[in-house]
């Protein structure tokens, strides 16, 4: 119902952020961040499609130009600071100024080892992705934004980030770092004429877990639970979008993640104690 709402007032936000932007997605080459792409170029923007693998992001090019749009493919490693650093270079080079929105959505998928089994390579590896990718271009793209007067920047995050389901610790971590920076940087950004929004889903038609570091008891798990529950990443970037133009914060887009919103929210122990136990009778392995 939300989603179906959202697009209605978004049809009557004056001049939308979405329309005509000219946009840097990471993780543009798969999953949500191709999806993000083909909608921004629906509504006529301007798409820099950032990801590790070249192939994949020229991929994406060729599926906005096939539609008419403009974009541009860029290899780009978001652990790497530098590369952000490159990224944001040849985003002012092709704009000819400062883009105006920005969607940090680069992410890897890691579960199934609790902490103290996990390895600190994999904790650098995960957090170097998720968190520090969203951190590098919140840092280096802001100021950015501010330049322009207007934008938006969307950071993808994670139910997990509030659902702190065990076995999960590096993703859940990340995500939650990301939800707090979104939050941080939206009450930063207040009346500058830039706009943050952070999209947590729970389960999406991505290959995140296929691409990820998890373990084949947990893959095999999320592989049911994402046939079951998933959603197409078409809606969730039209409907993040739209909330961006809205001016809305969070977007929330499933009712089980809602249910766990609230639960969490009001009956912190409960919910743990509950989740702890219930997570005993799944496959651990």
């Amino acid at each position: 119902m939300m989603f179906g709402i959202d697009r209605l007032l978004h049809h009557l936000v004056r001049d939308p952020i979405t329309s005509d932007a000219k946009a840097v997605v990471t993780g543009a080459g798969s999953g949500i961040g191709r999806a993000f792409a083909l909608e921004l170029a629906r509504r006529g923007a301007e798409v820099v499609c950032a990801d590790i693998d070249e192939g994949r992001a020229k991929e994406t090019v060729g599926l906005v130009q096939a539609r008419g749009g403009t974009a541009h493919a860029v290899v780009v490693d978001v652990a790497d600071r530098a590369a952000v650093e490159s990224l944001a270079a040849f985003a002012r080079t092709v704009f000819d100024g400062p883009p105006t929105l920005v969607i940090n959505n680069a992410g890897v998928g890691i579960g199934g080892r609790p902490v103290g089994d996990i390895g600190l390579d994999d904790w650098d590896w995960a957090l170097g992705i998720n968190l520090w990718g969203v951190v590098h271009g919140c840092e280096l793209f802001a100021p950015m934004l501010r330049e322009a007067g207007r934008g938006g920047i969307i950071n993808v995050a994670s139910a997990a980030g509030f659902a702190a389901a065990p076995s999960m610790g590096p993703y859940n971590v990340s995500k939650a770092g990301d939800m707090s920076l979104s939050e941080t940087l939206a009450a930063e950004l207040a009346g500058t004429g830039v706009t943050v929004t952070v999209l947590c889903p729970t389960f999406v038609k991505t290959n995140v877990a296929r691409d990820g570091r998890i373990t084949e008891g947990s893959k095999n798990l999320a592989g049911t639970l994402m046939k079951l529950t998933g959603i197409s990443p078409d809606g969730v970037a039209a409907q993040t979008l739209d909330a961006l133009d809205l001016g809305r914060l969070y977007v929330v887009p499933q009712l089980d993640a809602n249910v766990i919103w609230h639960l969490k929210r009001h009956f912190p122990t409960p919910y743990v104690r509950g989740l702890g136990l219930l997570t005993r009778l799944l496959p651990s392995s």
